[in-house]
Parts: C-alpha cells; sequence; structure tokens
C-alpha cells in the first residue's frame, strides 16, 4: 500500500539512454505492500535489450540484484518489457527505507544504464501518541490520542483502534478520546491493515519491585531497592520515605535506590512512583 508519492513528467529523446520513474519519493507503512514503475529507452541502434533489474546496493561498479539479495528474499517481483518497468515489494521492513534504481543492459558496447535520481521510499510504523491529558479530582483519567504515522495518507482512510487488544467499536477516525485506568492499554491500525497495528501505548502499571540485600541487614551493609514498570511511554521514577505525598521531599528520581552503608536512621517505609506523560 503506497501512502504517499510525488509525481514526475521528464520527456527523453529518442534516441539516448534513459529512465523515468512516475514516482520519485514513497512513503508506505511497515507491513504494506508498495510498488514503484518506471519507463526506459535507448537508441535506435539497440536490437535487444539483454537484461534489467532494480537495486539498492551498488560497490566499485559492481550491483547487486534485488532478486539475489537475501534481504528481499521471498518478497521482490519485477516485471520489464516494452520499455516498462515495475517492482513490487510485500511485507515492507523499516530496513527497506533505501532510493532504489532501475539498471538496463542492452546488446551495445558500453550499452548499459540506470536511471538517477532513483525512487526514495521511506517505511514507517504508526504510533499513538497523547495529544492531551486530563486528570480528574475524582481520580478519572481522560486523553485524546492520535493514530500517527510520517506518511501523509492521501484519500480519506479509516482506522482502527484497540483497547487492551480488543477493538473500541465505533472509531473509524485517526483521533480517539475516552477514559482509561492505570493498566489500560491503546494501539490502532489503518483498516484492512490490522496486520501493521501500532506498538501497545499504555497508562503506567508498575510491574516489579524488588530488594537486594544480606539475608541480616547491619548497619554498614549495602542494600538496593528497584522499580520498574512496563510502561509505554517510558515511565520516569521518584522514591519516597514514609509516604507517597509527592509534596514531600524525594529521594531519588532513578530507578534503583542505593544504600552504601545503610544506617538505623534509614529504617522506615519506601515507595517508589513512575510516572510518563500519561499519568502516575
Amino acid at each position: 500500500m503506497s501512502l504517499f508519492s510525488s509525481c514526475v513528467t521528464v520527456i527523453q529523446g529518442q534516441d539516448v539512454y534513459g529512465v523515468t520513474y512516475s514516482s520519485t519519493e514513497i512513503c508506505a507503512l511497515k507491513g504494506s505492500t508498495v510498488d514503484m514503475s518506471c519507463t526506459y529507452g535507448y537508441p535506435s541502434t539497440v536490437k535487444r535489450v539483454e537484461n534489467g533489474f532494480w537495486f539498492t546496493k551498488e560497490s566499485n561498479g559492481l550491483y547487486t540484484d534485488m532478486r539475489t539479495d537475501p534481504e528481499y528474499s521471498g518478497r521482490v517481483q519485477y516485471n520489464f518489457g516494452n520499455k516498462d518497468c515495475t517492482l513490487r515489494i510485500t511485507d515492507l521492513r523499516e530496513s527497506d527505507s533505501a532510493e532504489y534504481k532501475f539498471k538496463f543492459i542492452t546488446d551495445q558496447e558500453g550499452g548499459k544504464h540506470s536511471g538517477s535520481p532513483g525512487v526514495t521510499l521511506s517505511v514507517t510504523g504508526l504510533q499513538v501518541r497523547v495529544n492531551s491529558l486530563h486528570v480528574y479530582g475524582s481520580g478519572l483519567r481522560w486523553a485524546a490520542l492520535m493514530c500517527h504515522s510520517s506518511c501523509r495518507l492521501p484519500g480519506r482512510r479509516h482506522y482502527v483502534w484497540y483497547k487492551n487488544g480488543l477493538i473500541i467499536q465505533g472509531q473509524r477516525s485517526s483521533y480517539y478520546s475516552g477514559s482509561f485506568t492505570p493498566t489500560d492499554s491503546f494501539s490502532c491500525a489503518v483498516k484492512g491493515h490490522e496486520n501493521c497495528r501500532s506498538p501497545p501505548l499504555y497508562v503506567l502499571h508498575v510491574d516489579h519491585f524488588s530488594v537486594s540485600h544480606p539475608a541480616e541487614i547491619v548497619e554498614g551493609s549495602s542494600v538496593f531497592f528497584t522499580c520498574s514498570s512496563d510502561a509505554n511511554p517510558v515511565a520516569n521514577y521518584t522514591w519516597y520515605k514514609n509516604n507517597r505525598n509527592a509534596d514531600r521531599h524525594p529521594l531519588s528520581k532513578e530507578p534503583q535506590l542505593v544504600f552504601r552503608s545503610i544506617q538505623s536512621s534509614n529504617s522506615g517505609e519506601y515507595y517508589c512512583t513512575a510516572e510518563n506523560e500519561l499519568g502516575r
């Protein structure tokens, strides 16, 4: 699925070598399929085109035919002849982002030509972004989310939204707003390409707390408290002693609270909070 392309029209003489691409820039979603097309020309003295191929890699005058490149194994199809050339790449990966060129070889000495510049392909995935967030006194959280891609989708596209892995019925826009709890996750996809779903974005869920210390804590020993979260976006951590009130002075803003030489004065209860742009 091509998502954005800019078309150019180039008029070439009939007695010169040349390649003209119908699009010079294409942006597509990861996991989708993209087609690139071109036309090629050559002098009337040429009797036969012996070979034609697409490539992205060139070293010391040697060109790697994409059909033999293991990175594209099973994902590339060619169609060329009668001065037309087409490339199809399926199951796009972000690593496929590159400049693609077509090269053809004729029966004439020195009769080789590759069109340059070629077609610049950018492959990107979807991402859920937070447009706004509201936290009310009752503890209710309300967020406005956007299904974002660096690609500019042509025409009117419909989207599918997911909450905790389940489809949110009635949602077709690239925007979604609603309430959530600290354990909820959200993801999105373009309708018809649900296999290209965005990574989940979820509110904080502190899922791991560990303490590392000797079997018997004695003054002067080392003690480590570790707090972690699987939050996406990544969380920021803060440690407090004796209560969770953020008005109290934080002990640390690192995931790990370390006592290199613990003292009796360090006795007490310790709490960590994890917070990202969606809340605490």
